[in-house]
């Protein structure tokens, strides 16, 4: 498969601003990422490359830093091997260790979860997911269905299962992510999560006791009503992909509208995630 390098630079970006962008050149198709001396380079199937769509995405996001970018199509190599030659293990809250398929278990840990490092969002690493991660390993999932929207691969999915969820439902948009949740559930012997390719119209008819979103500010205020709808009584969501600040209030403000009421959120590198219930 073709690739093309996308090289970014800026003399003025701070590493919350690098973030973000990262995030949102993810929702339109670039897969990997890696930090470079000026900034950051990112790659895209050069078939999926969209340059008006590039250029309508830094007209938004970068109104407070000037940033550059040079493109290259790049010669094919072994992009998993690369992506797995960046993949370390991580633990969560003490309680969970998070490794790849080629590195050693350790049993001392109350949880484990491997993940085969494909091109896919979603292995703990980044702040969202491993707060997310930490939500799940104190949430009370025993017995509970749950909904783990923007799937990625899988790991959120995964963990409540080990957590004791009864039945999951794993729904994402890019089919390579479905996939990986397939592959990744058969690695840690679990057999209760159901996947799906698309959107919150998977979810339409279907009830959850908790929902898992980890996704971004615009689509979880767009998707928010379809969450209220999917929920049971004092059922839990929790939500992250996101600032504190004006991403938490309007995030709090759409879903108060729907019925769902804050209860609390936590910061990490100036990321955010957030719980409501459904009242």
């Amino acid at each position: 498969m073709k690739y093309t390098s996308v090289a970014f630079s800026s003399s003025d970006m701070e590493a919350w601003q690098k973030d973000l962008l990262i995030a949102e050149l993810g929702d339109i198709g670039y897969d990997t990422f890696e930090d470079s001396t000026s900034g950051f380079v990112a790659y895209i199937p050069t078939a999926n490359l969209d340059i008006p769509a590039l250029e309508s995405l830094l007209v938004r996001e970068s109104t407070a830093y000037q940033v550059d970018y040079e493109v290259q199509e790049i010669e094919d190599q072994n992009w998993n091997e690369l992506w797995e030659s960046n993949f370390q293990p991580i633990t969560v809250d003490e309680r969970l260790y998070v490794r790849a398929t080629f590195h050693n278990p350790k049993p001392e840990y109350e949880y484990e979860i491997v993940i085969d490092p494909k091109m896919s969002f979603g292995t703990g690493h980044h702040q969202t997911t491993a707060m997310m991660l930490s939500y799940v390993l104190n949430a009370d999932l025993e017995s509970k269905s749950v909904l783990d929207m923007g799937c990625g691969t899988g790991i959120l999915a995964i963990a409540a299962a080990k957590r004791g969820a009864q039945s999951i439902f794993a729904v994402d948009y890019d089919e390579i992510c479905v996939q990986s949740v397939i592959e990744n559930s058969a690695l840690n012997n679990v057999t209760n999560i159901e996947t799906a390719l698309g959107s919150q119209e998977q979810i339409a008819g279907r009830s959850f006791d908790v929902i898992l979103a980890n996704i971004n500010r615009n689509i979880l205020l767009e998707q928010m009503e379809s969450y209220s709808e999917s929920l049971t009584a004092d059922g839990k969501l929790y939500i992250s992909g996101f600032y504190e600040g004006e991403d938490l209030e309007l995030l709090k403000q759409k879903a108060q509208s729907f019925g769902l009421i804050f209860n609390d959120h936590h910061v990490l590198d100036r990321w955010c995630s957030a719980m409501f219930v459904k009242k």
